[in-house]
């Protein structure tokens, strides 16, 4: 992590990553960015629906590719490079055809390795394969739900998930949040860790820096009027009031709440419920 001097209070405490040794410091890849309308957390109509966006840094969308419908042909990892849609890194992959396409990079995986999407593949990181040729221990990430559908879990820095049986053409496997669930053995994944693991360890340090990444500010529950929110109201400061936590609308919310719909399609593959709240850290 890069720290700095204490010039002012705000910047004792900021950290960063050591971009110039992380990434390759190339230029995107003009063909792959394209330009997004900032929605602000607004819909059609124009109306809040997700607090606390606006604003922040202009900023041109990678096409990353989640489908890896390449399959058989070996890729190059030309360049590391930031994007600001994500916490990982991607890389430019260069195929053996000739295309080009940005992907995650997995951790240990830099500028000049190569990896491949096959059924055949050795299971090394970066390499991509079915769930059912994947033995079990191996961590993955950019897994599948459905075969073909592309990669919809794991994608963030750091994370991984970790394969622990295979049963009746499912793969059951161990996600960040400490549920395990049941995947098809035909659905994909790629072998590894998701790089760029001390994304977590960064202290924002200022409000403007919040600013700069879109993040509007968040006012606490317990500091509005009764009629804004049901934590609100009372003379100075004082707890909620409430057995458990609520959002603005009265629903459950954090502290370990369940939230999940009761009767959700999932429920079936689902073979072991997250762990939350105080349980999670014993």
């Amino acid at each position: 992590m890069k720290t700095y001097k204490p010039t002012t209070k705000s910047r004792r405490h900021m950290t960063t990553l050591p971009y110039r040794e992380l990434l390759s410091g190339d230029v995107p890849h003009k063909p792959l960015l394209k330009s997004k309308k900032r929605q602000a957390g607004r819909n059609a109509f124009g109306r809040v629906t997700v607090r606390h966006q606006g604003g922040g840094h202009k900023r041109r969308l990678r096409a990353i590719d989640f489908k890896y419908d390449k399959k058989n042909i070996p890729a190059r990892i030309e360049t590391v490079e930031y994007d600001p849609f994500r916490s990982a890194f991607i890389g430019l992959a260069l195929y053996q055809d000739g295309e080009r396409r940005y992907v995650i990079l997995p951790k240990s995986v830099h500028a000049g390795c190569s990896f491949v999407v096959s059924a055949d593949a050795p299971v090394v990181p970066g390499n991509r394969l079915p769930l059912g040729s994947i033995p079990v221990g191996t961590f993955i990430y950019n897994i599948e739900l459905s075969p073909g559908a592309g990669a919809a879990l794991v994608r963030s820095a750091g994370n991984f998930a970790e394969v622990i049986a295979h049963d009746a053409g499912y793969a059951q496997v161990k996600l960040p949040s400490s549920e395990i669930r049941k995947v098809s053995d035909l659905a994909w994944a790629s072998v590894g860790v998701v790089g760029n693991e001390e994304y977590n360890l960064v202290v924002i340090g200022k409000a403007g820096r919040s600013r700069w990444l879109g993040i509007r500010p968040t006012v606490r529950g317990t500091a509005m009027n009764p009629v804004d929110h049901p934590h609100g109201g009372g003379e100075g400061k004082q707890g909620r009031g409430l057995k458990r936590a609520k959002s603005m609308w009265g629903k459950p919310t954090g502290k370990g709440q369940k939230t999940r719909t009761p009767k959700k399609y999932s429920n079936v593959f689902i073979v072991s419920r997250r762990k939350v709240g105080k349980k999670r850290k014993g």
